[in-house]
């Protein structure tokens, strides 16, 4: 089986916060990033996301304020989701 992915899967751990519009705020931890998005590991949380829902994104614990991301959710399963980053 060949591997369809255009974009590398780099490992990251960092903190997220997910604001979603209905459901609040998120802590999340990412399990690794590409070019076109992340892959956050969810303990709970997961069965309130569907695909193409919309969030913003925050990494948490730099020494400065990092900007907030639009994401997608492109893909869900039981250990957490797959997020597309949106362009503006």
């Amino acid at each position: 089986m060949s591997n369809q992915r255009k974009n590398t899967r780099t490992p990251l751990k960092v903190r997220l916060r997910l604001e979603h519009p209905l459901h609040g705020e998120l802590m999340v931890t990412t399990r690794d990033i590409s070019d076109c998005g992340v892959y956050v590991l969810m303990d709970q949380g997961q069965d309130l996301l569907t695909m193409g829902e919309r969030l913003a994104g925050q990494v948490q614990g730099l020494p400065m304020e990092a900007p907030i991301l639009q994401l997608e959710v492109v893909r869900v399963e039981p250990m957490g989701v797959g997020l597309r980053f949106v362009q503006s």
